[in-house]
């Protein structure tokens, strides 16, 4: 059973940051893409920053220059650290992995953290 633990949100000022974490049990992560997604109420789920097995990146263009992934596989554990936040990126934030790419580009996840919710106000 795979399981992914997302941490690290909360309610923070324009401009401000946060960082997330996603803690993955019942699979080693070094072998697969892994991803952050984000969905605002209303609004269909959308990918943020996923990265490879080589660490390669890709990022949604609304969120070049302010975000970064990266991964710790000795912690099989995923982060996205968030800066210069803006109101837009108020959602609940999931992790995903993907069991069948080590892409970031093509990721389509098979399992899903709970979320954790990231407001910004303005």
């Amino acid at each position: 059973q795979v399981q992914l633990v997302e941490s690290g949100g909360g309610f923070v000022q324009s401009g401000g940051s946060l960082r997330l974490s996603c803690v993955v049990s019942g699979r080693r992560i070094s072998a697969y893409a892994m991803g952050w997604f984000r969905q605002a109420p209303g609004q269909e789920r959308e990918k943020v920053a996923a990265i490879s097995t080589g660490g390669s990146t890709d990022l949604a263009d609304s969120v070049k220059g302010r975000f970064t992934i990266s991964r710790d596989n000795a912690m099989n554990t995923v982060y996205l650290q968030m800066n210069a936040l803006k109101p837009d990126d108020t959602a609940v934030y999931y992790c995903g992995i993907d069991l069948s790419t080590t892409s970031a580009r093509t990721i389509r996840p098979h399992y899903w953290g709970q979320g954790t919710q990231v407001t910004v106000s303005s």
